[in-house]
């Protein structure tokens, strides 16, 4: 009995590892795949035997979907709402969480009610603000797109830093009030470095949601302020697909994202814990 636990230990290591292999392959699989065919000549993209490594790789399909598509253009503007929106969202979001849980502001149901916005279908709601847009002259614009992402992330990032704010302890920041601080500098001296973490935590979700983001896209813009996700609909046409285009600007739109998390990695890992920290 002695050497039963370490070897059903072993087994559950095992099985363990298993697990994890199998699903790195299925999540690796088609990156690699996608990445292969972004290099692939035309020629090798439906051969039989798939070419899992082409003889002659071209960088042809990434100077045709950032130029020819204007995937560039696409690329350029998604960074900049999709930063802006982001920003927006984090700052908004981090004051009013901030205001819920310490003040209670609007009673204990507000911020349920914040979340709720989600549950709006985007399809509710387009069809009114592509008109109001066009009324007011904000249709195709990244001022428009700024604010309607804006709007579309900060329920979610008022969520995550309302649970993370209750979690934080009051005991510095009424430390600091008692040493003269307002509440103002209490909040931004003590309150905002303490919940870095769940604020960078809430900015990554933001980007990636601003990033990803096609419907709003499709309707609110048109030749100006486009966004990356709307590019690929120029892949699929009449005469088929573009699989070597579509696969290149899809690799190029995983960059941003993958760098962000990479240098938020420490500050995501703590701020996901969401109030791990007591007083």
């Amino acid at each position: 009995m002695a050497n039963a636990t370490p070897h059903w230990r072993r087994r559950g290591s095992a099985g363990r590892l298993v697990f994890l292999g199998l699903f790195l392959l299925f999540v690796l699989i088609p990156l690699y795949w996608m990445f292969i065919t972004s290099i692939k000549p035309s020629d090798d993209y439906l051969a039989v035997p798939p070419v899992w490594f082409p003889s002659e790789p071209t960088i042809v399909h990434y100077t045709a979907a950032l130029f020819a598509y204007r995937g560039l253009q696409g690329l350029i503007n998604s960074l900049v709402i999709s930063l802006a929106a982001t920003v927006l969202s984090a700052l908004f979001g981090t004051m009013m969480a901030y205001s819920l849980a310490r003040f209670g502001t609007g009673g204990k149901h507000l911020s349920f009610w914040v979340l709720s916005q989600r549950f709006l279908p985007p399809i509710a709601v387009v069809l009114p603000i592509f008109l109001i847009y066009r009324g007011i002259g904000l249709h195709d614009t990244h001022l428009g797109m700024i604010i309607a992402y804006t709007v579309f992330t900060l329920p979610v990032t008022v969520w995550m830093m309302f649970a993370y704010f209750r979690g934080l302890p009051r005991s510095m920041e009424d430390a600091a009030l008692v040493d003269g601080c307002t509440r103002w500098q209490a909040f931004w001296r003590v309150a905002v470095p303490l919940a870095a973490p769940g604020i960078v935590a809430a900015a990554v979700f933001a980007f990636i949601a601003c990033w990803t983001e096609f419907f709003f896209a499709l309707i609110l813009t048109s030749r100006t302020a486009f966004t990356l996700p709307t590019v690929f609909r120029a892949f699929l046409g009449f005469q088929g697909a573009q699989y070597g285009e579509a696969s290149a600007l899809a690799i190029v739109s995983l960059v941003p994202s993958i760098l962000l998390g990479v240098l938020a990695q420490r500050h995501l890992v703590r701020g996901l814990t969401l109030g791990a920290v007591r007083g």
